[in-house]
């Protein structure tokens, strides 16, 4: 008898760590389905021919309310094991808030905090009963160890998704569902730069191993790659 894979459902695939964290799970034998911003080609598309069919590949802008309509019908009926939004912007991260243009600002907090809470709240229903939901954060997402400043708008916005993610778990607070934020360590992308001391290949199995044993245990935990408890 042939054991049907795991779904992980992966939003914002299309490079960096969520590029990282489809060919993670997919190399672990899961099912994926990972959202791309655009109808652009992207490296996750590249993951596809040798994936086996267990890669499907949706549009999906998350800031755009329609288009996360139109993928939860066409996602109706299915059952998601994980679902993790890491989808998230960072932009002129050396300016102060005095500094900073408004409008940044404001594609941030929607991109990095109030979008990633529509997702989990437009898809949570189709995760399973002992499913779990993740939402990437970052170390710098927490209030008590800022003690040296810097990223001052990206800071906002992921202690913004750690707020509203824990009135996520309180308003669910019944669901047997596990529940995560985490952070993925300071990482050489696109994002995270080239002076960042971690390689994706030093963080993100070590984030689906973190995933994986927390599985089952139900409510909300702020973790880091290692499975460490990040302070608030």
């Amino acid at each position: 008898m042939t054991t049907k894979p795991q779904t992980a459902f992966i939003v914002g695939a299309s490079r960096g760590l969520g590029l990282a964290l489809a060919a993670e799970y997919l190399e672990r034998g899961w099912h994926v389905i990972a959202t791309v911003r655009g109808s652009a080609r992207t490296k996750l598309h590249d993951l596809k021919a040798a994936a086996g069919g267990r890669l499907e590949i949706e549009p999906l802008d998350i800031d755009i309310p329609s288009d996360v309509a139109a993928l939860r019908q066409r996602l109706d009926g299915r059952t998601l094991d994980v679902l993790f939004v890491n989808a998230g912007v960072a932009i002129d991260p050396d300016k102060s808030m005095t500094e900073i243009d408004t409008d940044a600002f404001t594609r941030m907090m929607v991109t990095n905090a109030l979008s990633p809470i529509r997702i989990i709240e437009a898809f949570d229903a189709l995760v399973a009963p002992r499913g779990t939901i993740v939402a990437m954060s970052s170390e710098l997402g927490s209030v008590s160890d800022n003690t040296d400043g810097g990223w001052e708008g990206y800071r906002a916005s992921k202690a913004a998704l750690n707020t509203l993610m824990r009135s996520y778990a309180a308003r669910h607070s019944a669901s047997p569902r596990t529940l995560l934020l985490i952070a993925p360590g300071w990482v050489r992308t696109d994002m995270g730069g080239a002076g960042a001391p971690l390689e994706v290949g030093d963080s993100i199995p070590r984030v689906v191993d973190v995933v994986a044993s927390q599985a089952g245990r139900r409510g909300l935990q702020y973790l880091d790659y290692q499975g460490e408890t990040v302070p608030w």
